[in-house]
Parts: C-alpha cells; structure tokens; sequence
C-alpha cells in the first residue's frame, strides 16, 4: 500500500482541479468583468492543475501495484 501522505497529496490535487473548475464555470456563468479577465486564465490553470493531478494519481497508483 503507498504511503497515505501521497494518497492525500492524490486527494488534494483533485480538489484543487475542482476548485478551480467549478470557479471557472461560475465566472463563465455570471459573465461580467470578471470572465473577461480571467476566464480564459482559470482554465489554463485547470489544465495544468489537472496535469499535475494526474502525474501525482499515476504515480500513486505505480506504487500501489509494486
């Protein structure tokens, strides 16, 4: 079993991406100033949220198969 700190790391990372999307959607939905701003700036950070989440998840589960 990996160690429980990565797990969190895991858990941690997810939340942010979510965050960040659900913060995202909700200026996409309001519209206004602050979609202009940084509308196109959120989801670029979700991509690279959502890359590191991923590389965190896969090497989770690397070392939950050794």
């Amino acid at each position: 079993m990996p160690d429980t700190s990565l797990f969190l790391v895991t858990v941690l990372s997810i939340g942010v991406v979510i965050a960040i999307l659900m913060t995202g959607i909700g200026g996409f939905a309001k519209g206004g100033d602050f979609n202009r701003k940084h509308g196109n700036r959120m989801m670029r950070w979700r991509l690279y949220a959502q890359a590191v989440a991923i590389v965190i998840l896969m090497g989770f589960l690397w070392l939950g198969a050794r």
